[in-house]
């Protein structure tokens, strides 16, 4: 009998790139690509899953801190690549993957790879049809919330009742009003209701959702100029205790290292 659990492993995150390994038995899917291919594959490898026993590649969406790996990854492994069709459009325009590799899924529908049930969901995000995911096997179930400018309240719907979350904290809003590196009308864009998470906004959908069984949350696709990593723990870890839920593991996902592995049971 297989046990109902999920292996968590996030190879990067942040915006220069962005993946995530999930397994479960001989079940191992990655959730974007958006590292260059050759420390796309060395991070595997550190993670014990090579690129020749990857089950399938899921994308979020086409952005290249999340596909930047894509083609090369792909071209001589027999690895199906998972988007929806609008997603697949979008990177096929830019000469990332070959048409033949597709295997489309719905927004709204949920789709198997293996032992895992997948729940892809449309987010707000200025992409071609960007998703968050549910990832599910049996009773264990982990949320993929990145690169979205809020959470509709379908989104948090989606979200409540996991386990483990991984969450976009972006940035901070005091750092990223100060950099001098970004012109206003990019600030603008970090800050619309399709760009990115701020700390703040992460922390209050965290704690919308943790009335239930969550367990770990990972903070993750921090700024590099606009944000730390204790800032971001500090203000999660700061909400969910206002909201009762001092228990909750906060683990910081980071753009220079592989995280520890971790299960979701």
């Amino acid at each position: 009998m297989i046990q109902e659990m999920l292996d968590v492993t996030i190879l990067a995150s942040g915006s220069s790139g962005n993946a995530a390994l999930i397994r479960c038995g001989e079940t191992r899917i990655l959730i974007d690509a958006g590292l260059s291919a050759k420390q796309l594959t060395l991070r595997l490898e550190v993670a014990g899953t090579p690129p020749d026993s990857l089950s399938a590649i899921v994308l979020t969406h086409e952005h290249g801190d999340h596909t930047s790996a894509l083609r090369v990854l792909a071209a001589n492994r027999d690895i199906p690549v998972y988007a929806n069709r609008m997603t697949a459009a979008a990177i096929e325009a830019d000469g990332k993957c070959l048409p033949a590799r597709w295997q489309f899924f719905s927004n709204g529908a949920e789709f198997s790879i293996g032992s895992m049930t997948l729940e892809p969901f449309q987010v707000p995000h200025d992409a071609a049809d960007p998703v968050g995911f549910v990832v599910r096997n049996g009773s264990a179930s982990f949320g993929i919330l990145t690169d979205l400018g809020y959470a509709t309240a379908a989104v948090i719907e989606r979200v409540r009742g996991v386990q483990g979350l991984l969450i976009e904290t972006n940035y901070d809003d005091d750092l990223l009003q100060r950099d001098t590196k970004r012109p206003w009308s990019v600030k603008q864009r970090i800050q619309s209701r399709h760009g990115h998470l701020s700390n703040v906004a992460a922390a209050a959908i965290a704690g919308e959702c943790c009335d239930g069984p969550l367990r770990q949350v990972i903070v993750g696709h921090l700024s590099r100029d606009c944000n730390q990593p204790e800032i971001a723990t500090s203000c999660m870890r700061a909400h969910l205790t206002q909201r009762g839920r001092a228990d909750i593991e906060i683990i910081c996902a980071m753009q220079e290292s592989v995280s520890s592995t971790f299960q979701i049971v």
